[in-house]
């Protein structure tokens, strides 16, 4: 069964209803439809079946037509943010070799590699044919969604249809999607959160609201926005939730139609998550957990009678019907599930994964409640506003500056994002640390750029003359400013 199938039988159902809401464009299910076959039909045609096929349009109504035209001409969609730099989307392209990028407009500088570039608006403008997504099994993959890699490059973690389907199933069902949901959309599509607003919503007949990317920095007006809407359900990223509760006037601001908020991606701070709940008490809050491995593969629906400001917020319990253990020697948690990855894609081809067990690198234990309590990671990777960053890709971009002799990455705790990171570097006689550190803006996105630099003359190192990472996170501990 294609991912895309349930939401062809909600089309049968009740085409006229609202599928997207993008500002003032409104797309009924037929419509979107009729907008999937077109793509789909040029697609087809090109016998892409089981090829990867890269997007790069912004989070939107073309993204989505794009992504479901993909998948029901039984392809694989690799999406990407647009706004990376340009080395970091050459690499993804270059090691994805996807067979054709769709976008819009001409091609972009940073398209070096061999793939077709296909414009979205012609393929928009043909003349479009009925189809029925091709069958195929259930293991195909459907999507690569690209993630920062602990071998210092991006790596992308390839879903098949099968573990897509078991997420959206899953989603369906705990959360209760209808043809009445009106489900607000801002997580982008490169980022595992956008599954729950593209496949489970549109799979039971709900609507999907894409939210202006702008109101991210004026909360009060994202909670006005979420009021106008109507929305019923929203899945995010702490941080912002947290900026929220603080700034999003929810006191005035009433949200009657709300019935839950999902969130995911990083550690929720429990005095702010408190908050939220006391501003929104008859919103239902679940905390999901999952690497994007695993999707969401543990869940904890918020008791608002258990928080406490001292405490922290358990992951819960099994979702998915996921099959998890913790290793007793070192507590990671295990996880088996349908939901699990295919392996990873590396140089236009799958790597298939070893096992059908997932470890996470997470270091859980079960409190009194028999749920899985979280206590960080055991490697170094960090999540910084919700996505997964791997300090060793960071310190590769750092190391490879004329300036910089030599580098370490750390995260460090952040209010809003939940961890930021942040380095320590030895510089090259002569060199500033504003002239060296100015290329790392060009380099890496956003999220991944260090909030602090301390300059040392060199690394601090353990007995076996390995870098001593905690040394290095006792300066940021004892130097709150920024370099």
């Amino acid at each position: 069964m294609n991912i895309v199938t349930p939401f062809f039988q909600q089309c049968t159902q009740n085409p006229q209803a609202t599928a997207f809401v993008e500002g003032e464009q409104t797309l009924t299910y037929a419509e979107f439809k009729s907008r999937i076959e077109k793509i789909a039909t040029c697609l087809q045609a090109k016998q892409v079946q089981n090829r990867c096929i890269a997007i790069a349009l912004d989070r939107g109504i073309n993204a989505a037509c794009a992504i479901y035209g993909v998948l029901s001409a039984a392809a694989i969609y690799l999406p990407l943010d647009i706004k990376n730099p340009a080395t970091r989307l050459q690499f993804i392209t270059q090691d994805a070799q996807p067979e054709y990028i769709i976008g819009q407009g001409k091609a972009p500088e940073w398209l070096e590699n061999s793939a077709i570039w296909l414009d979205i608006d012609p393929l928009l403008s043909t003349q479009a044919q009925h189809i029925t997504p091709l069958s195929i099994e259930p293991t195909a993959l459907a999507a690569i969604l690209y993630t920062s890699g602990s071998t210092g490059k991006p790596k992308g973690v390839a879903l098949s249809h099968q573990a897509l389907l078991n997420f959206s199933s899953w989603a369906g069902k705990t959360f209760a999607i209808n043809e009445q949901e009106r489900i607000a959309s801002l997580a982008p599509f490169h980022f595992d959160l956008s599954i729950f607003d593209l496949f489970p919503s549109l799979a039971n007949g709900a609507s999907v609201y894409f939210l202006p990317a702008r109101l991210i920095l004026s909360p009060s007006r994202l909670t006005g926005w979420l009021a106008e809407q109507q929305i019923t359900s929203w899945y995010t990223v702490p941080s912002l939730l947290s900026f929220i509760a603080l700034k999003g006037a929810l006191g005035t601001t009433p949200l009657p139609h709300l019935k839950r908020i999902l969130f995911a991606g990083e550690i929720f701070p429990t005095q702010q998550l408190i908050k939220l709940a006391d501003l929104l008490p008859k919103v239902e809050l679940y905390n999901l957990y999952g690497p994007t491995e695993t999707n969401v593969c543990c869940y904890w629906p918020v008791d608002r009678q258990r928080l406490s400001a001292e405490g922290t917020i358990p992951i819960g319990l099994p979702a998915c019907n996921a099959q998890l253990s913790i290793k007793s020697d070192t507590g990671e948690l295990q996880v088996n599930s349908l939901n699990n990855f295919s392996g990873y894609w590396q140089q236009g081809k799958l790597q298939p994964a070893h096992s059908t067990s997932y470890a996470t690198g997470d270091k859980v234990s079960l409190n009194r409640y028999a749920e899985y309590a979280y206590h960080g990671r055991l490697d170094r990777m960090l999540k910084c506003s919700g996505y997964r960053v791997e300090p060793a890709e960071i310190e590769q971009c750092i190391n490879q500056l004329d300036s910089i002799e030599n580098c370490a990455v750390v995260g460090i705790k952040d209010s809003t994002s939940g961890q930021r990171p942040a380095a320590v570097v030895v510089l090259r006689k002569g060199a500033t640390l504003s002239a060296a550190i100015k290329p790392v803006r060009q380099r890496l996105p956003p999220y991944m750029q260090p909030c602090q630099f301390i300059v040392l003359d060199s690394l601090p190192v353990l007995s076996n003359g390995k870098i001593d990472y905690q040394a290095i996170q006792d300066l940021f501990h004892k130097d709150k400013s920024p370099k």
